[in-house]
């Protein structure tokens, strides 16, 4: 059965991707950037002139075929530079921003990098890296600068000197061959439970991707697109940055988590990829507003009156919150974790289309994705229209490790033969996820297969799914589950968790004011989970901290430093 609902444009690589889509939509807006209150946008013609300029200024360098990073904060310049480089320079290597000057050091090394892009606050840094011949670090060249500026060059400038090259008959950039099978993009994986691997994509990985996500997602060139994920992390990069310009859409920047809701209203966002915290913390803004306003209750009656009405309808009967949220979201895509079932519900209550997507880095990255045609609650819908899937190794519930096959899947772990054997087998790759596919082919992810916590008597537990529970307790900002052995029975593991708390909202909530009673209040609460989970999933231990977990910088938990941290503590 064919999954694809819409027309889509074939593209064979992300040069060919450009250059159709600016011949259909070079008027429209690409970037509408904020700046000293102001508001300046760059058309989907002026962004591709940027790329050919500043690509046609890297091979100018002597960059053409190198490795070339990019590391800075969500911003246009960015997006301009890792496509400079990706069609037709040389091999792009998106960086965390959040990364220690010594992992820092560490990828530049392991990548082999000679240039990087960055943002202001990384140049003395790089500086440092570069006259002490880290790695093959030869050039810095900043987002901020206007021009060029003791050794350091300006992304600015260098687009001004390409696009003066190509006037005076430069086309070694505009006509640059790609080969969309080779490895073109160098991502380092967030390392939850090791050392991070290099994963080598190509431009039919993530162009597989591209037109997977068009063929099923209703998304036009009309839609505003938030960007609020790190860009250096894939979910973000195709979901968010590529898939925009695939679709001849505008890209909007967060000012920050703390102020999504106003962005949404302020650009008249339709369209966002986000994480499942956020929505969960949206769904507690507008909850708390409308207690405020003495309506909450009207809207608990709403909700029930209208549950099964189509969801257009919904949207409609329910305009005030839709407001709150700009009054234009047509698309909501929850990704990186997962969605607990209740959010999803309650969105999709109040008309508003959230979805929960699913990837990895390997996948370049989804592998599947809830659609407006196929959707199920607590699914992560069916696998995008050229991956396929399956469940191997299941167990009676039908439980067992997703593999997946298909075009977007990497080329391989770089210079990691070892790694690479041990997840692609037979043209399979092992998501390391545990997942059961029911009949209509719907794909639900139970947890990491390294994280699930192994009984006495042979039974599972997947930590996220307690962690969801105790997460709904209000006051609770994130919690982990962990196993520890029993004193007298050293082969038996009871369930623990660590709780992290908002002070403030406990002691409103349950008016309590020492340590003691704010852990009494919450035991309660986590007592109550117990009365609705089978005994061997109850929870016997319990730690409360206003520490925040150790996370990646797309919100995953770190299971193994988390461990660490507790283990530290004697907790």
């Amino acid at each position: 059965m064919d999954k694809r609902i819409y027309e889509h444009l074939e593209i064979t690589d992300l040069k060919d991707m450009l250059n159709k889509t600016e011949k259909l939509y070079k008027d429209n807006i690409a970037y509408k950037i904020k700046k000293e209150g102001k508001y300046i946008t760059f058309t989907h013609k002026e962004v591709r002139d940027m790329i050919n300029g500043l690509g046609t200024s890297l091979i100018s360098l002597g960059l053409k075929g190198k490795r070339i990073a990019v590391i800075g904060e969500n911003r246009y310049e960015w997006e301009i530079a890792y496509l400079s480089i990706v069609c037709g320079t040389g091999i792009v290597v998106p960086l965390d921003k959040s990364l220690t000057e010594s992992e820092l050091k560490n990828l530049i090394r392991k990548s082999e990098v000679e240039a990087i892009f960055c943002s202001d606050k990384y140049v003395e840094t790089l500086e440092k890296f570069k006259n002490n011949g880290v790695g093959k670090l030869k050039h810095l060249i900043s987002m901020d600068l206007e021009e060029n500026k003791n050794g350091v060059y300006s992304q600015k400038e260098l687009i001004k000197e390409g696009k003066d090259l190509i006037k005076d008959g430069d086309k070694v950039f505009l006509e640059a061959k790609i080969e969309p099978e080779k490895m073109n993009i160098m991502l380092f994986t967030s390392g939850t439970t090791s050392e991070p691997k290099i994963v080598a994509l190509s431009h039919k990985n993530i162009c597989a991707n591209l037109m997977d996500l068009g063929s099923i997602l209703d998304v036009n060139s009309n839609d505003v697109l938030l960007s609020v994920l790190p860009i250096h992390h894939v979910f973000e990069c195709t979901v968010g940055f590529l898939f925009a310009l695939y679709k001849g859409a505008t890209t909007v920047f967060s000012d920050g988590l703390r102020h999504i809701t106003e962005n949404l209203n302020e650009y008249k966002v339709s369209v966002m990829a986000n994480v499942p915290a956020v929505y969960e913390r949206i769904l507690k803004m507008i909850k708390k507003n409308l207690r405020k306003q003495g309506k909450l209750e009207k809207l608990l009656e709403d909700e029930e009156k209208y549950k099964d009405l189509p969801i257009e309808e919904r949207k409609e009967k329910f305009k005030e919150i839709h407001e709150m949220l700009g009054g234009n979201i047509k698309l909501f895509i929850s990704g990186a974790a997962a969605l607990e079932k209740s959010v999803e519900r309650e969105y999709r209550i109040l008309g508003v289309n959230l979805v929960q997507g699913y990837g990895l880095t390997e996948t370049s990255p989804v592998v599947g994705v809830g659609t407006k045609k196929y959707h199920r609650i607590g699914s992560i819908g069916k696998s995008v229209p050229s991956v396929e899937a399956k469940i191997v190794d299941a167990n009676k519930e039908g439980v067992g490790e997703l593999v997946v096959k298909g075009p977007s899947v990497m080329i391989e772990y770089y210079k990691n033969e070892e790694a690479t054997k041990e997840v692609l087998q037979d043209g399979w790759f092992y998501t390391g996820d545990l997942a059961k596919i029911d009949d209509d082919g719907y794909i639900f992810i139970c947890g990491r297969k390294k994280s699930v916590i192994v009984l006495k008597n042979g039974k599972n537990i997947f930590p996220e799914e307690i962690e969801n529970l105790v997460n709904r307790i209000e006051g609770v900002n994130e919690s982990f589950i962990f196993g520890r052995q029993r004193a007298e029975d050293k082969d038996d593991i009871k369930i623990n968790v660590k709780v992290v708390y908002d002070k403030e909202i406990v002691k409103d909530v349950y008016k309590v004011e020492t340590e003691e009673e704010i852990y009494n209040a919450i035991k309660k609460k986590v007592k109550e989970i117990n009365k609705v989970m089978p005994q061997y999933k109850a929870i016997r231990g319990m730690i409360i901290t206003e520490e925040p977990l150790i996370k990646t910088t797309t919100n995953k938990i770190k299971r193994e430093e988390n461990l660490k941290v507790i283990k530290q503590e004697g907790k």
